[in-house]
């Protein structure tokens, strides 16, 4: 996704942030406020930082480790999107995703490589992980590494805007590789936000443009972090039934919600869904745009056809 708005663009969490005020006076202190919060959320949830809270926690085998209000925060973050997706979305997904070749951040991960040889198989279950909050304790059993790569982002969008938007008292928009999160007063007509494939496509490529005054958005797709070993093509979408990258059709899911976090955990449960994912979208009354392995697009609820363009509020 890509926004209007003259927004802020730096490099953040493996991708692009950008931040777009509807005040521009109060850019400077939105700005401050937004990369605090994705400082502090890397520190704790970065899967690729050894000083990590989340490492500090795989590393543990078994102990209990006393953690942060914020990464206990962004772990019950990731056990409600395994709850509310009937274990599709879930933060045990860490070894597999290892093994499987996402071992470090994404920009220095070999696009190709041999054939690799790895024995994988169901996921360990979300249920084991254990979250003490009178304790600020977090306990994993050993051999299960936990991964919040697939919440934590756009729950840091969601708090980064919040945050901004109580600093400033503007209207804040935060995209984190294309999850958007807004908060604040929308300008007059809202945000528009230009949906496609990739948060990084140029405006020519084929998308959408919508505009949406609060809430936030989420695209999860299966083309930009993905990597070959041999013949075998690998995203980073792992189905926890096996282990493995899911099996789908559809390239990118972009779903409106309540939260960006919400948006998220729907996005990528729809892409674990694969042809269930529009009647399991609807059923929440989720509004959503889906596009298959032919550039077909499908709409869900009130997602606006092709066509059209919003908006939401």
């Amino acid at each position: 996704m890509s926004v209007t708005l003259v927004p802020a663009v730096f490099p953040a969490l493996g991708t692009t942030a950008a931040v777009a005020v509807s005040d521009p006076a109060a850019m400077p202190t939105a700005l401050a406020a937004v990369q605090g919060e994705i400082g502090a959320v890397d520190a704790a949830c970065s899967r690729f930082r050894s000083d990590s809270e989340l490492s500090a926690v795989n590393r543990a085998a078994g102990r209990p480790v006393t953690v942060s209000a914020l990464f206990i925060e962004a772990v019950d973050v990731a056990l409600r999107a395994a709850e509310l997706t009937g274990g599709r979305v879930v933060p045990t997904v860490g070894a597999a995703m290892r093994v499987l070749g996402y071992d470090r951040d994404f920009a220095t991960v070999a696009r190709t490589g041999p054939a690799s040889r790895v024995t994988v198989g169901p996921v360990p279950g979300w249920r084991l992980v254990r979250v003490d909050r009178t304790a600020s304790t977090i306990n994993i059993p050993a051999g299960v590494e936990l991964d919040l790569g697939a919440t934590a982002k756009a729950w840091c969008a969601d708090l980064a805007a919040a945050t901004a938007a109580e600093c400033t008292g503007a209207g804040v928009l935060v995209s984190l590789g294309g999850d958007v999160a807004i908060a604040g007063p929308a300008p007059e007509g809202g945000w528009t936000v230009r949906v496609a494939d990739s948060h990084a496509a140029p405006a020519d490529r084929p998308g959408q443009t919508v505009s949406v005054r609060s809430g936030g958005l989420a695209t999860s797709g299966t083309t930009v972090r993905c990597w070959q070993r041999g013949d075998v093509a690998l995203h980073h979408i792992l189905d926890p039934s096996t282990g493995r990258p899911a099996a789908t059709s559809w390239v990118t899911v972009t779903v409106a919600a309540g939260s960006c976090a919400e948006a998220n955990i729907a996005a990528t449960a729809a892409i674990i869904l694969g042809a269930q994912a529009s009647a399991w979208l609807e059923a929440r009354h989720l509004p959503a745009r889906l596009v298959d392995d032919d550039g077909a697009v499908t709409v869900v609820g009130c997602w606006p056809s092709p066509d059209e363009r919003g908006p939401w509020s």
